[in-house]
Formats: structure tokens, C-alpha cells, sequence
């Protein structure tokens, strides 16, 4: 009987291991495969702006294109003035300010720093043409800048410094014949490019996703699905879905993964109830800067050393900058794992003006936490640094940055911290004590891009683990496989230890009552034999 017993248990973990290990999924989801079919259609142009009258001319500024196109698109700049793409602001409730106007007029950063006085370099990055000052005029329509979003000739380019004009070298006639709707490159040229050179800010935007493979982003991979970034930053009326949280505030007119993907966008009903309190990203982007490095550090404190009077460079060995007399120094980083927060949405920002209550100073602050059920844990780049602020007023200042000259007080060009951060504030309208210092500051940038192939999504136990998992530095909450609960573990183990029991128990008795049922009815059988007849 023991023997025989035996024999069953060992069989029965036996085809259980091979069950286990042969066992394949139904791999085929119909949802994928419909979005894959929508997005693989390429929307045709219904328009040929190379023959159309209006654009058959020369033009000897880039205010005229704009004007031609206002000929068909009568309207259009009311909406494009209306957007913070032009504002640079937008109005929002905010906890503890209640509804103010944020964005690059007032936020600060610790990258660049801030826009107040430094307009001429900052507007590179404007869709518009002339901003030299915080004096621009906004609302004048000629100043749009229609090209540097619809541009399809691959041509169009801001020049540095140039005040948001495009660089002298661009056919303006080319370019206003070959607009359409905006590519990765148009949106790229600024989002990829923040904080002064490619991938420097997000550490997810970087100018290769314009054309890259499906293993560093499988939404924007040539041999992937392909798309624009308008496929998921969808606009109305050139109110583009989707914000950056280092000068956004509320979660509306958001872009999300659930708005093509739905909530239940996986074959295994266990991973569909992660969406609940995991953010898609937190999974599926398992690193960041792929192809570029992105920078994770910038010392301002460490600027303005001269080689024999004069600003000089250093780079690591990747070709990244780290030393620039101007800047400081850096540290750079290439397939990096994201650090992950609890987010809700909402987000507060360090506006100019404000006074520092902690250190180092949180430039952004991300809200969220385990007990908010709104919240999320997602994918983060944290930016660590430091910069200069007002000893007397306990501010951070904003320094003028750019000039194109010696001896106007930019940094950059005079190397003199109290004269620059004297001109910054006063363009900026506050007061400047005379005393500077430098404090440490910390950014919060989420991870969105950069979506790897499913199989490369993060594993279970990876985040589900006792040792350097993922989620290690998020505490607050009970993690299974990561956390310990001394009474939990304890009744765990024993009802794992009772279960085995019962099991081996029940079928230790049903063996054991059916070899003594054979036995028995045996016997009788043999009794019957034995039993003398009449």
C-alpha cells in the first residue's frame, strides 16, 4: 500500500511540472490585433499645399508664410493663441495656491533654470517668431509660427538664439509648400531638445525615436506600429492632449495608455488588475535612454572656471559634456531603470517668487501616495542638482543667462554671478538682497516613452522580491514577496502545512479504503466459495 501510494504522489507532481513547464497561453489578443489594423492605415493628405496660389511667391519673412496661410485657415490662430503652446501658461487649480496661470513664464527648473530674461535663446522652443523679451506681444497673429509644427520638407529649423526665428539657411518658399500634419521630427525639434541638447531633460524624448526599431519604442519603431505622436496627442482645435508635469498642474486633457489599450488590454486576468494601482509605464518601460544618455545631474555651483581667461569644455567617454564653463558640471547615464512614486494626476511647481521650505528644493512636486486611490505607481527620471538662490530672501533667483554681448550682465558671456542674478530678478520684477548661494534641488520628470516589446516588460519578480527589487524604495505598503508580516507568514505557513496534510490525508484514507474494500470483498467472495453447498 505504501509502495503504491507513492507511486501516485510522485506521478502527480511529476505531471504537474510537466504541465507547468509545457503549459503555452493563448498569445492571440483580439484587441492588439484590431488597434494594430486601425493605426497600420496612414491617413492620406486631402490637400496638395505645393499648388495651391496662395503659396506660389517668394517670401522674404517667415510673418509672410504665416499670412498665406491665414488665407485658407482664416480662424486658425485664434486657436493657436489660445493654447499654451503660444501662452506658455495655462490656468489651473493648484492645492494650496488656488487657480493661478503656470507655466514657462513663471515655473523654474533645475536645468536652464527659467525663461525671465533669457527669452532670445528660450524661444527656440516658442511657435512664434520675435520674442526678445518678457515684452512680447502675444496677442498678434502674424507672429504665429505655423511651420515649425506642420514643416514635412524636413527643412525647417529655429535658429540659435534667434529670438524664434527660423535659421537664415531655411527655404522659407520649400517649406510653406510642404506642410501637413506634424511628424515625430516637428514635435521632436523642441520636446527632444529641453534643457539645451538631445534627450538632456525627459530621458525618454530623444531624436531617435524619429526613426528608431521597435526595441526602443514599439509605438514609434519603423518596424514597429510607426506612429506620429499626434496618433496619441490628439488635438482639437490645436489643443494638444497630453502634459508635462514640470509646468502642468491638474489631470485634465491628459493622454493615457487606457485611451487606446482600455483597462483590460491583457489575456491573463491577473495582470488586468494591476491597472488599478500600476501604471502601464511601470511595466513596460523597464529603462530609459536607450540610444542616448540623458542627464541625471547638473552642479550650477561648479560654473565659470576659465583655462587662460577663457570658458572652456570637457566630455565623458561617450561625448557628453561634463564640465561646460558656462553651465557647470554633469552626470550622464544611458539604460537606466526608472526610480517609481505613487501619482494621482496632480502636480504643484516651484514658481519664481516662492520661498524654500525644504532641502533640497523640489522644483515639482508629483502628488500622490498609497492611500490615495487615484493614485498610480509610475516610472520616474529624478534630476538632482543645485542652484543659485537669495540668502536674505530664501529664494531661488533667476539669473540672466544669455547676452550677445560682454558686458550686459549675462552669465554666459560675463561670468559674474551678482551682476547676472541683479539684471534676472529686476527683469523679473522681484528684489535681489545682493547675497547668493547655492542650494540643492530635485525634479521629478515621468517616464512615458520608450515602451519596450511585451517581452521585455518588467517580470514579476522583479518588483515582487526581498532583494533590490524594483519598488524598494516604496514603502508604506504591503508588497507581496517584498515585504515580511510575521503573523501573516506564520498562519500562512501552517495553512500551506494543513493543506498538504489534508491533501496527502484524503488520499492516504480513499487509497486505504479502497485497497480494504478489495480486501474485504475479496474475503467475501472467497467466504461464498468455501461455503458448502446442499
Amino acid at each position: 500500500m505504501i509502495r503504491t501510494l507513492l507511486i501516485i504522489v510522485l506521478g502527480t507532481i511529476f505531471t504537474l511540472i510537466l504541465v507547468n513547464l509545457f503549459h503555452q497561453e493563448d498569445n492571440y489578443n483580439l484587441k492588439l490585433e484590431t488597434l494594430r489594423h486601425n493605426y497600420a492605415l496612414k491617413a492620406v493628405p486631402s490637400v496638395n499645399h505645393n499648388i495651391l496660389p496662395a503659396l506660389q511667391r517668394d517670401f522674404k519673412t517667415p510673418q509672410e508664410v504665416t499670412e498665406a496661410c491665414l488665407t485658407c485657415h482664416t480662424e486658425t490662430h485664434k486657436e493657436v493663441m489660445a493654447s499654451s503652446h503660444w501662452n506658455w501658461e495655462r490656468a489651473s487649480y493648484v492645492e494650496g495656491r488656488g487657480i493661478s496661470s503656470v507655466g514657462k513664464k513663471n515655473v523654474m527648473n533645475n536645468f536652464c533654470l527659467g525663461t525671465n530674461s533669457n527669452q532670445q535663446s528660450c524661444a527656440k522652443c516658442h511657435i512664434g517668431f520675435g520674442m526678445t523679451s518678457s515684452h512680447f506681444d502675444f496677442n498678434n497673429a502674424r507672429n504665429v509660427d505655423c511651420m515649425v509644427c506642420h514643416d514635412n520638407s524636413e527643412e525647417y529649423l529655429k535658429g540659435a538664439s534667434m529670438a524664434g526665428y527660423p535659421d537664415r539657411t531655411v527655404n522659407l518658399e520649400n517649406v510653406a509648400r510642404s506642410v501637413g500634419s506634424p511628424r515625430k521630427s516637428n514635435c521632436g525639434s523642441c520636446h527632444s531638445f529641453g534643457g539645451g541638447g538631445n534627450n538632456v531633460k525627459h530621458g525618454d524624448l530623444d531624436v531617435a525615436l524619429n526613426s528608431c526599431s521597435r526595441e526602443v519604442d514599439v509605438h514609434m519603431g519603423a518596424n514597429g506600429m510607426n506612429l506620429e505622436c499626434v496618433a496619441c496627442h490628439t488635438a482639437k482645435n490645436h489643443n494638444i492632449i497630453g502634459k508635462l508635469y514640470s509646468v502642468s498642474t491638474d489631470n485634465t486633457n491628459r493622454a493615457t495608455c487606457e485611451q487606446c489599450h482600455t483597462t483590460t488590454p491583457h489575456l491573463r486576468e491577473v495582470l488586468n488588475r494591476h491597472d488599478s494601482r500600476v501604471s502601464c509605464q511601470a511595466c513596460h518601460i523597464p529603462i530609459y535612454a536607450k540610444v542616448n544618455s540623458t542627464k541625471m545631474s547638473w552642479k550650477w555651483s561648479d560654473a565659470g572656471k576659465l583655462r587662460d581667461g577663457k570658458p572652456y569644455e570637457e566630455e565623458d567617454s561617450l561625448g557628453n559634456h561634463s564640465y561646460m564653463s558656462i553651465k557647470g558640471s554633469f552626470v550622464w547615464a544611458r539604460n537606466v531603470k526608472p526610480d517609481y512614486i505613487w501619482f494621482n494626476g496632480t502636480a504643484d511647481q516651484y514658481i519664481l517668487g516662492d520661498t524654500i521650505k525644504s532641502v533640497p528644493v523640489k522644483m515639482n512636486t508629483l502628488n500622490g501616495s498609497y492611500h490615495d486611490r487615484s493614485s498610480k505607481i509610475i516610472p520616474v527620471k529624478i534630476h538632482i542638482g543645485d542652484q543659485i538662490y537669495d540668502k536674505v530672501y530664501n529664494r531661488l533667483v533667476q539669473p540672466k543667462l544669455y547676452g550677445e554681448t560682454q558686458g550686459d550682465s549675462a552669465y554666459w558671456k560675463d561670468f559674474k554671478w551678482d551682476e547676472a542674478v541683479a539684471a534676472g530678478m529686476k527683469e523679473s520684477g522681484f528684489r535681489y538682497s545682493g547675497q547668493y548661494g547655492f542650494v540643492e534641488t530635485v525634479m521629478y520628470w515621468p517616464v512615458n516613452h520608450m515602451v519596450s516589446p511585451k517581452e521585455q516588460a518588467v517580470g514579476c519578480a522583479e518588483c515582487h522580491t526581498r532583494n533590490n527589487g524594483r519598488l524598494a524604495k516604496l514603502t508604506g505598503f504591503y508588497l507581496p514577496g517584498r515585504d515580511q508580516n510575521k503573523s501573516l507568514d506564520f498562519l500562512g505557513y501552517w495553512m500551506f502545512i494543513f493543506a498538504l496534510i489534508a491533501v496527502f490525508g484524503h488520499a492516504t484514507i480513499r487509497i486505504s479504503t479502497k485497497i480494504l474494500k478489495n480486501k474485504f470483498e475479496k474475503q467475501i467472495i472467497n467466504y461464498d466459495e468455501d461455503k458448502p453447498t446442499d
